[in-house]
């Protein structure tokens, strides 16, 4: 059974965790923000909540155990409510991924702080997990590519012009994306870019909490 997944049978439970957390924050973000600048669309929808239920993909939940990635319920967005729609557009695709930078932080902070406490070694790995994972979906979701919140807040800072050209390209966009993603091409493309941010945020955690604390 365990070839079957991206992550060991132990790793299981904090994955299962620290995605339900972090999938449920990153979208209440979203419809929170968005509701903040006028639009009622996610609230209307129930999407307005911390409950986990509303904003878990079935599919896209088990793709990223089995996979690696995977995505969440996205919540639906009217920018024809906002009054400044580039800047409001720009807002709410950013507080997904800001969420989860957040969550990292937050969870980074606790590790920081819990360590030589005597801390049971579970509670350290489910930390450990929470900041790794985080990350991932916060540099995940900043990639330029559709339908990631990155692209949006490319085009909502695109002229219009450049935009009604993104559009026409978007569904293009979204199959190269699955492909970069999916297939080898993913170790030369993505993975680089993991490799060097990744590690560069950590690093960041580790130097404010030493440069703080330490």
């Amino acid at each position: 059974m365990e070839s079957f997944l991206a992550f060991s049978l132990e790793e299981l439970p904090f994955v299962v965790v620290s995605l339900i957390v972090a999938f449920t924050v990153h979208e209440f973000a979203h419809a929170y923000v968005a509701y903040k600048f006028g639009d009622d669309t996610a609230k209307d929808q129930g999407r307005l909540t911390l409950n986990p239920i509303q904003h878990l993909d079935p599919i896209g939940t088990i793709l990223i155990l089995i996979a690696g990635f995977g995505w969440a319920r996205p919540v639906p967005v009217d920018r024809r409510n906002f009054q400044n729609p580039r800047l409001a557009g720009v807002l709410v695709s950013l507080a997904g991924p800001m969420s989860n930078f957040i969550i990292a932080l937050i969870a980074y902070a606790i590790l920081f702080f819990s360590l030589g406490g005597g801390i049971p070694p579970f509670f350290l790995d489910m930390l450990n997990m929470m900041v790794w994972l985080n990350v991932v979906l916060f540099v995940f979701n900043l990639l330029p590519f559709p339908p990631l919140d990155g692209y949006r807040i490319i085009e909502d800072l695109s002229p219009a012009s450049v935009r009604v050209k993104l559009s026409q390209y978007e569904q293009y966009g979204t199959l190269i994306f699955l492909i970069v993603v999916i297939t080898p091409l993913y170790q030369y493309t993505i993975q680089p870019i993991f490799s060097t941010i990744m590690p560069a945020v950590l690093q960041g955690f580790n130097s404010i909490f030493m440069t703080l604390f330490g």
